[in-house]
């Protein structure tokens, strides 16, 4: 049976079975992902980390959809109605909404109108109305009357409840309403009577109808919150008549006979009160679901672009957290990361709409002034929350005002008052204020933002659209892959890296890499790769699997640097040594011209390296030091502001793409609020998607479509205007 669920995933992943089978045994051994895709690529055929866990994704469905038919089979058998047709129907289903549909009448019920009628013994009336013989139902009917059936009426009616039962549970009849709703149904959605959208939110959906079939999904992620809020109401509408005549003619065997009436009144009865509401369910959760998927498939398309920014490192960093009354905190970083000095500077009014004094503005102005020369600062990195803009306008007019060799930046300070008040950052500053180490969050940012960010929950760093709204679970296990993939992809110093950092690496959690910490702690800088083995909790499994991710930049051995795998030393070595040089030469001229000089091929076969490892070996020996973030846009830095109301229709600017969502893209270009791009502004093409155009972090030259002054907002294109 593993042997067909294998098939099936190939068929839907177009991914060969050999490469399956050899991805599921792996994961069966203990191996983690990241290990597969970078260090058994011979076995897998090159497989990447997406196909990999789209391999373990359809697998599960597969084998929970096999499950639920063997558990279905085994009810509808013990209660003596399974036929070969059923069962052969229930095998060939493709999805669990397919085998639910034809469990569904066998299904223990709660008490209904038609379980009523059945145990009031009508099921033999209910089968003589559908044979359409044409006979005198009332006549028919007075023979089922007893203590609970009082009147011919009574007997009718029940009669049709079974009717109405049996049409709302045939498999045929829902997949019919499900595929004819979903071609030619339309959501409709209007505003709710007396209800009160403060903000204009939902004005677009005050009334619209949307084909179901072209509905966007974050259009179903607004309308399902609107309804939520109970502010819209929302239906679905569609040509009832058409589908109903068609159930008709299936149904009733001659439609000119007495019980063709009974029979159509039953079935509009289960089409209504039964078989809708529960398609329409089905409908909307399979619309949701799919919302949720589009909203955590670009959530985490962001996050990682965001992750990959690059680190702008060896420099002195002042991280400033703008704010009125309370003062704009600042922080300094060394080259290093560590925090070196704290302030406070008043450039702003103490409340909105207050003058600030010229005493006040001067004193802060020569502090801000006093710090950059004291400590060398090169980069000031301004947080983009309240008064971020102000904050900008000060420190460009200081900067230009006396001359100073520093620059600045706006950094997304999403999340970083929540990481700011957490347990480890309080562990961390145990003297400093929230917004002091805020501070620190927004410089540390810039200087390398992998190790900052992955100290916050990922749904607090504000690159994701109705995050809150959809599936957490998925949301959380979806955005702890992402930054598992990108963690292990970059590599971590381990003589530097946080327990929340190396808890992401292949083999480790949160455990072994708080034992990581804590031993070198209190035995001083891990020297070499061997060294980790020695660790508590550090088994041969995960020495295995964590090894080729961690990196020690303070070995004697070279290769400890890389990602190459201590398992292949010895080969190295030798190929090194065959070539005349030795690992104290990776990463020179000299090694790189000697390599270039042999079939990859041939290395492969002399040293029993398949050609993927062999690859990625030469790689690491030619760029030791290499950092796949160096391949992403680095962050914009300015000494300059700019203000909407310099904008000119059809001016050209450069901005720093900061969200990417289903109808467009939000872009800093230096004002209070970021500008869109509309995807209708992205190419001159159809597109898909944003995501096929641009990236969170992506550095754009964009022009200025649209200016609204009254609202502060700016529409822009990557079209020339």
């Amino acid at each position: 049976m593993i042997e067909d669920l294998v098939s099936l995933v190939e068929e839907k992943t177009n991914i060969r079975a050999n490469q399956i089978k050899a991805v599921l045994s792996l994961l069966q051994e203990g191996a983690t992902i990241p290990f597969i895709a970078r260090y058994r690529k011979e076995m897998t055929g090159n497989l990447d980390e997406e196909q990999i866990r789209n391999i373990v994704i359809i697998y599960e469905y597969e084998e929970k959809l096999k499950k639920r038919k063997e558990e279905v089979l085994n009810a509808i058998s013990k209660k003596d109605k399974l036929t070969d047709e059923i069962k052969e129907k229930i095998l060939a289903c493709k999805t669990l909404s397919e085998v639910e549909d034809l469990y569904l009448p066998y299904k223990e019920k709660k008490k209904t109108r038609a379980t009523t009628a059945i145990a009031n013994g009508l099921e033999p009336l209910a089968d003589t109305l559908l044979l359409c013989k044409n006979i005198n139902v009332e006549e028919e009917a007075k023979k089922y009357l007893n203590e609970n059936v009082k009147s011919v009426e009574d007997a009718i009616n029940g009669a049709k409840d079974i009717i109405a039962e049996r049409f709302s549970e045939n498999a045929l009849f829902r997949q019919g309403l499900r595929e004819s709703l979903g071609k030619y149904g339309l959501i409709s959605t209007s505003l709710k009577k007396d209800a009160i959208d403060e903000k204009k939110v939902f004005t677009l959906y005050y009334e619209k109808r949307i084909p179901i079939k072209y509905v966007e999904p974050y259009q179903i992620l607004a309308i399902n919150r609107g309804e939520n809020e109970d502010i819209l109401k929302v239906k679905i509408e569609f040509n009832e008549e058409m589908y109903l005549d068609y159930v008709c003619r299936k149904m009733i065997k001659n439609n000119t006979t007495t019980e063709a009436k009974y029979i159509k009144e039953a079935i509009e009865d289960g089409y209504k009160r039964l078989l809708l509401p529960s398609i329409e369910r089905e409908i909307r959760n399979d619309l949701t679901e799919k919302a949720h998927d589009q909203a955590i498939n670009v959530f985490s398309l962001n996050l990682e672009q965001l992750l990959l920014t690059p680190p702008l490192k060896n420099r002195v960093i002042l991280g400033l957290d703008p704010a009125f009354r309370t003062g704009c905190k600042l922080a300094v970083i060394d080259v290093n990361g560590d925090f070196i000095y704290k302030d406070v500077i008043y450039p702003h009014e103490k409340s909105v709409g207050e003058i600030v004094t010229d005493e006040r503005k001067e004193a802060s102005e020569h502090k801000l002034v006093d710090i950059v020369k004291k400590f060398n600062v090169e980069l000031i990195a301004i947080g983009n929350g309240t008064a971020s803009r102000e904050s900008e306008e000060f420190v460009a007019s200081v900067i230009k005002k006396y001359h100073l060799p520093c620059s600045y930046v706006i950094v997304s300070e999403a999340g970083a008052s929540v990481y700011s008040a957490s347990k480890e950052a309080k562990e961390e500053f145990p003297t400093l204020h929230v917004e002091e180490r805020s501070a620190i969050s927004i410089a540390r940012r810039v200087m390398d933002p992998l190790s900052e960010l992955i100290k916050i929950d990922p749904k607090s760093i504000g690159v994701g659209q109705y995050q809150h709204d959809v599936n957490q679970t998925k949301l959380s296990e979806t955005l702890d892959f992402v930054i598992s993939k990108v963690v292990n992809s970059v590599g971590v110093n381990v003589n530097t890296a946080s327990i929340d950092l190396l808890s992401y690496v292949s083999g480790l959690n949160k455990k072994s890499a708080k034992n990581i910490v804590d031993y070198r702690s209190s035995k001083g800088l891990i020297k070499d790769r061997k060294e980790i083995a020695k660790i508590k909790g550090i088994g041969d499994k995960t020495y295995e699997q964590a090894i080729g991710f961690l990196k020690i930049y303070e070995s004697d051995n070279p290769l400890d640097k890389t990602f190459i795998h201590p398992d292949n030393y010895e080969e190295v070595n030798k190929l090194l040594k065959d070539i005349h040089y030795d690992s104290t030469y990776i990463g020179s001229e000299e090694i790189n011209k000697a390599l270039d000089n042999y079939s990859l091929e041939n290395l492969a076969n002399k040293y029993s390296l398949g050609t993927y490892t062999l690859s990625d070996i030469i790689e690491e020996i030619k760029k030791p030091l290499r950092d796949i973030r160096d391949n992403y846009p680095a962050p914009v830095l300015k000494s300059d502001i700019l203000h909407i109301e310099d904008l000119r229709i059809g001016m050209e600017l450069e901005g720093t793409v900061r969200s990417v969502v289903d109808f467009g893209a939000f872009v800093d270009i230096g004002l209070k609020n970021d500008g869109l791009i509309h995807k209708s502004k992205m190419s001159e093409n159809k597109i898909n998607h944003p995501l096929d155009v641009v990236s969170v972090g992506d550095i754009v030259k964009v022009y200025v479509c649209d200016i609204d002054l009254e609202k502060n907002r700016v529409g822009l294109s990557l079209l020339k205007i």
